[in-house]
């Protein structure tokens, strides 16, 4: 994290420009201080603005996310080295524990989809989509969100929260959304595990409707559904949606600002770390 003479000068200046500051105070503030000290309190600060954002960010994720910013003031750090720093001051981020709920009710009289996304190659953006529904504690009691998930470009392209489990208000609204994202008369595999839900007739109508095809978990098969479990254990373990909120409406505001927040700003290691609303528009701009 060495910088010559005339690197440091560029550097002040941006970091007065960073933080809003002019070069006097801060030159007065870091008289004492040694430029490592200046540049690891650069750092901290920086690490801690993105985890107002992502507050479960690791390492790795979180140097992606600011590398920018410190390029600008000339600062270079590898992940050992920022490992190290976060350790020190106690920013390391431990992996929570997330509780599972049961929300998948099947129906004896269900006649299932098969499994179509198994030994499917998933190559593009639109092709296949996962979907769920989990639940979220208040004081006035459950709410249920169902999402639907991009299974290429790792994007929430719908949701839906409900009072209760019925398919009107949650799993088919949620389709709804996805489809004026997505689009219909596309070859789309709509991918769920066997709730009653995802087998009903007005959900199994709509995809009918769209033009795009169901696919259903085999029997007790859950894992076959992983990449939408997962997407519920991100929300939940890194955007705290599995705390008690006390009402419904405090609950529907948090579900918004992560669901925002993992499409828009939540780097992705299969993405390149990029975010999945990033990724999809610059799929769609190179495939052009």
């Amino acid at each position: 994290m060495h910088l010559a003479a005339s690197e440091m000068k560029r550097s002040v200046r941006a970091i007065c420009r960073r933080f809003g500051i002019s070069r006097a105070a801060f030159y007065k503030a870091t008289k004492a201080r040694s430029r490592k000290e200046i540049n690891e309190e650069l750092i901290l600060a920086l690490v801690r603005q993105e985890r107002e954002v992502n507050p479960c960010a690791g390492t790795k994720k979180v140097l992606i996310a600011i590398r920018p910013e410190l390029k600008k003031v000339g600062i270079d750090i590898g992940r050992n080295r920022l490992g190290e720093l976060l350790k020190r001051n106690g920013m390391l981020i431990e992996p929570r524990k997330v509780f599972h709920c049961r929300t998948t009710k099947q129906d004896p009289s269900l006649v299932p989809s098969s499994n179509l996304v198994k030994d499917m190659e998933i190559t593009a953006p639109d092709q296949a989509l996962c979907s769920d529904i989990t639940y979220i504690y208040t004081e006035e009691g459950f709410v249920y969100l169902s999402l639907m998930m991009d299974m290429f470009a790792k994007d929430i392209v719908g949701w839906a929260m409900s009072d209760t489990l019925e398919t009107e208000s949650g799993p088919l609204a949620a389709l709804k959304m996805a489809a004026k994202v997505v689009g219909s008369g596309k070859e789309v595999v709509a991918h769920s595990d066997r709730g009653c839900q995802y087998g009903s007739y007005v959900y199994r109508a709509q995809l009918d409707a769209l033009g795009w095809k169901s696919s259903m978990t085999e029997e007790l098969h859950c894992y076959e559904n992983g990449m939408a479990e997962r997407l519920n254990g991100i929300l939940k373990g890194e955007y705290f949606l599995d705390r008690h909120f006390k009402t419904k409406v405090e609950a529907r505001k948090a579900v918004k600002e992560a669901i925002w927040i993992y499409n828009h700003r939540r780097l992705h290691e299969k993405l390149n770390y990029k975010t999945p609303v990033e990724f999809r528009t610059k799929w769609f701009k190179e495939a052009a």
